[in-house]
């Protein structure tokens, strides 16, 4: 599929997915945000993808919804426009293949909904993020969603009432992201966490990212014998036989790429 607004890279087993409006500090219209949901099912669909990452072109992660967008709608037109600049978080949720969000510079709104939404997250020393709609008589309410999964609710509600900003070093603190790379080393460190996690047993780690979220919201007793049971699945496989079998015999599993 012929991109305008992403461009797709791919390097070994890691599939990246480029945010790819440098002058509009990659701010979503209708197009980037339909372009990123194709881009990330299509890296799902690839066999040699084990791993995606999301990263932004130019000064910025991205800058939230383009407001150029915004004027001019109904009510019943501006609750399909929504509809679909959300919609990567439902995506991403549904994605098999884990997800790292590789973030720099600003990651406001949808930006920060994309940072939450992933599985994981690497933002570059100096990143500012935040939740600012309220800055301009609106509301994240969307990006409010993944990102209330991991923030506690004073934390979340602080970013949403306030639109105040945090920097790398506190979002870390707070939860919100994994790791902080350097200044200039965020490609580096983005692939080394990508790369480890590449070279596990692909159906092991999609299959653990299906437990996960499948049992994220279930009751504890429900939650093990869902869990319990996908475990028992994956005991079958040719990828558990053989990661066993290569740990004893101390040597290198060779998965099945999936």
């Amino acid at each position: 599929m012929a991109y305008e607004t992403i461009r797709i890279e791919r390097e070994d087993y890691i599939g990246t997915v480029v945010l790819n409006r440098p002058e509009q500090m990659n701010t979503f219209t209708t197009r980037m945000a339909r372009e990123l949901c194709a881009g990330l099912a299509e890296l799902d669909d690839d066999e040699e993808t084990r791993v995606v990452v999301i990263r932004g072109e130019g000064k910025a992660f991205c800058c939230g919804i383009e407001l150029s967008e915004y004027h001019g709608k109904t009510q019943q037109e501006y609750r399909a426009w929504i509809a679909i600049m959300e919609h990567m978080v439902p995506v991403l949720a549904d994605l098999k293949k884990p997800v790292i969000a590789s973030a720099h510079g600003f990651a406001v709104a949808n930006g920060l909904g994309i940072i939450a939404a992933s599985d994981l997250a690497v933002v570059e020393e100096g990143t500012r993020m935040g939740l600012t709609a309220v800055n301009v008589g609106l509301f994240c309410m969307g990006p409010a969603v993944p990102v209330s999964r991991i923030l506690g609710r004073k934390r979340c509600l602080e970013l949403l009432m306030t639109g105040d900003m945090i920097d790398a070093e506190t979002a870390e603190q707070w939860g919100l992201v994994n790791r902080v790379a350097p200044a200039g080393r965020l490609r580096e460190e983005t692939m080394v966490l990508a790369k480890k996690i590449a070279a596990k047993s692909p159906l092991a780690v999609q299959m653990g990212k299906q437990a996960y979220y499948g049992m994220a919201d279930l009751e504890y007793g429900k939650a093990l014998a869902y869990t319990n049971e996908l475990f028992a699945a994956l005991c079958v496989t040719e990828d558990a036989k053989e990661g066993i079998d290569a740990f004893l015999n101390r040597r290198k599993p060779e998965w099945k790429v999936r």
